[in-house]
């Protein structure tokens, strides 16, 4: 066993509801982790999994790096979705520390986490993370806002050579929640690199990936069906499935050989800022963090997304980022604003049954990963 970095003291497993000590149980391969964004003393907190989707406290571990809140947030410090990844098939995680402008690197195994390095972001304020085979990229929202790539070898990340983008947004340092960068990810085919500018322009800035991770000089750029497009994920056609937080509406896109978004369709849950989605077994979830709830949505043959139930789940008030477990069978949604995590399973017919809610999580937090 590697050796470990970890807090104690700083949480115990006392402090969450139904969870039981690692030393308890035998952990498994199945781990989830959250970032805590707190302060000068960033960590990120490891459980098991169960076979039946419950959590079991295992350590908190430093990332080195400092944690900070978007302005004007409550409950969600990153103001992003990704701002914890697993990457190269959940060897490693890579953590934001927005505070230190700086990024870190763990190996992991199971739910035990090593700390391998610390890098800096390429930018200010750094809430995303997306990766493609061995390629990594990181978005800042601070000023003007920039996505970097890296290149991942051996868990550790090398900076690539002119690849830094900037995103020419007029925003702070720390960025005001709602006028940041929201997210980074790559088509699923790793031909584009796509960033939301959520209300600084409500558009999706889309670049063009070329040999060895060489970035278009330029973006495409592509106006938002709806205001403020904050988060996304892909539906199995590589098509991009948008949650769009002014009207709480998920839209979707296709992607042409120029990177140009073209609007399929769009469908709102008439609940309260949709920022973030995640998606399992051809459904998409959207967490609502001003109404407390998941929505849930599918698709018609064509890709235009459908209303399946405006509050299929209900969460507590602040829920944000979420995650889906690899084998899509259960969804895990954060609620910063109330320092809870509610985990679900997804029924066949999209669904959600409540499985355990865990408390007394730091408030806000922000940041999931799921193996």
């Amino acid at each position: 066993m590697r050796a470990l970095t970890l807090v104690t003291g700083f949480l115990t497993t006392s402090s969450f509801a139904g969870a039981t000590s690692a030393h308890d149980q035998a952990p498994s391969r199945q781990a989830l982790f959250v970032e805590t964004d707190q302060g000068p003393n960033n960590t990120v907190i490891s459980y098991t999994r169960g076979t039946d989707g419950t959590i079991s406290y295992v350590a908190t571990y430093p990332t080195g790096g400092a944690g900070a809140a978007a302005a004007g947030s409550a409950a969600d410090p990153l103001a992003s979705q990704g701002g914890l990844a697993l990457v190269d098939n959940g060897n490693e995680l890579i953590a934001t520390n927005p505070g230190s402008n700086s990024v870190s690197v763990f190996a992991v195994s199971g739910p035990y986490l090593h700390l391998v390095q610390q890098v800096p972001s390429g930018g200010s304020f750094p809430v995303s993370i997306t990766a493609h085979d061995d390629l990594v990229a990181v978005l800042n929202s601070g000023g003007t806002g920039s996505l970097s790539e890296y290149r991942l070898r051996g868990a550790r990340l090398a900076a690539l050579s002119n690849e830094t983008r900037s995103l020419s947004l007029a925003n702070t340092t720390p960025p005001f929640f709602l006028a940041g960068a929201g997210q980074v990810g790559y088509s699923p085919n790793g031909q584009f690199l796509i960033a939301t500018t959520k209300a600084s322009t409500s558009s999706y800035e889309v670049f063009s990936v070329g040999g060895g991770g060489a970035l278009s000089t330029s973006a495409t750029v592509t106006g938002a069906a709806n205001a403020v497009p904050f988060a996304f994920t892909f539906d199995v056609q590589g098509r991009v499935v948008a949650a769009e937080a002014s009207n709480s509406s998920v839209s979707t896109y296709s992607i042409g050989a120029d990177g140009a978004l073209t609007l399929v369709g769009t469908v709102s849950d008439a609940q309260a800022a949709l920022c973030w989605i995640s998606t399992a077994q051809g459904y998409f979830f959207g967490s609502n963090a001003g109404s407390g709830d998941v929505s849930s949505f599918g698709e018609t043959t064509g890709g235009a997304p459908t209303l399946l139930n405006a509050q299929a789940a209900i969460t507590h008030p602040g829920s944000t980022d979420s995650a889906v477990s690899p084998d899509g069978a259960f969804l895990y949604v954060e609620s910063g604003g109330s320092g809870a995590l509610d985990a679900f399973a997804i029924n066949a017919n999209g669904t959600l049954t409540p499985i355990e809610t865990l408390r007394n999580l730091p408030t806000p937090y922000e940041g999931i990963a799921v193996s």
